[in-house]
């Protein structure tokens, strides 16, 4: 029993990223209506700039740990945003507008040149964060086993937590959120009643890039490192968990993320660890051939 509490536990933090990625993902994918793998490459590039950024503030300017990862955070949330206001500005929206069909080839295009963009500025190495906030709370103890989770596992948990709640509170409720659901049905009706679509498309397109930098900055303090070949990873596996609840719902898209997460653990702490990518991608791949939906491309 308490082995499995620990697994429920495990799961917290994992499912919470990958909630957080999700909703991101789907506030995106409403403005493109096509599958963008250089989401999870904007995630991983930002985690490989805080790391960078991070390490050259404690060994070159020797400053305290905490200024560190400050700067470091600062100048992953800058550099991903502005990646994220390009893309979206000068790549998606044109191909968009005029080929959509396009989106996937360029998303391709983009995950390569961010992640070689990261490798050359880190010269192919690997770079390693000093462990903090790794205290352990401890929730259960029955003497011979406790179930606990670190400090930053519960930061992080609770931020993307946030991230998705106060998203989903924002499209749900309030004016910006009506105005986004309006050019995800029907851009060019949008823009018959007085709506600009194509800034709501790159505001809509930041914000998601925005989730995904702080996700890449927080993954990446928890895990300690941000491997070069993430991008192309967590883009095509981003892609697949939204589909579970929906690529253009951006709350379900979440809430089935989450729901990967917590199977994904429980499949590591209970079945064989190599099967479980294999297994649980082609059951996305298959959910998501099922549920695809036909509508004509314009």
């Amino acid at each position: 029993m308490a082995y499995l509490l620990q697994q429920l536990a495990n799961s917290i933090p994992v499912a919470a990223l990958y909630a957080a990625l999700a909703f991101g993902y789907a506030t995106a994918f409403a403005m493109t209506r096509r599958a963008d793998i250089v989401y999870g490459a904007i995630f991983a590039f930002s985690g490989q700039i805080f790391l960078l950024f991070a390490n050259f503030g404690w060994s070159k300017l020797y400053l305290v740990l905490p200024v560190a990862l400050a700067l470091g955070s600062t100048a992953a949330l800058v550099y991903g945003l502005a990646a994220g206001w390009w893309i979206a500005r000068k790549v998606m929206l044109p191909l968009v507008r005029s080929s959509a069909n396009a989106v996937l080839v360029a998303s391709l295009g983009l995950v390569l040149v961010l992640e070689e963009s990261a490798r050359l500025a880190m010269q192919s190495r690997s770079i390693w964060l000093a462990p903090f906030l790794n205290q352990r709370l401890i929730f259960w103890n029955d003497g011979a086993f406790s179930v606990s989770l670190t400090v930053i596992q519960l930061l992080n948990a609770a931020l993307m937590t946030a991230i998705v709640m106060f998203g989903g509170g924002v499209l749900a409720r309030s004016r910006a959120g009506r105005i986004w659901r309006a050019v995800a049905d029907d851009a060019f009706a949008a823009r018959l009643m007085g709506i600009d679509s194509d800034r709501v498309f790159v505001v809509a397109y930041g914000a998601a890039t925005l989730t995904a930098a702080t996700c890449g900055v927080l993954a990446t303090a928890h895990y300690g490192t941000m491997d070069f070949g993430a991008g192309m990873v967590f883009g095509l596996k981003v892609v697949l968990l939204a589909a579970i609840g929906g690529h253009a719902m951006p709350m379900r898209a979440a809430g089935g993320a989450a729901l990967y997460g917590l199977i994904e653990t429980l499949w590591g702490a209970y079945l064989p660890f190599l099967w479980r990518d294999a297994v649980l991608f082609s059951a996305l791949v298959g959910l998501a051939v099922v549920t695809r939906q036909e509508r004509a491309i314009p």
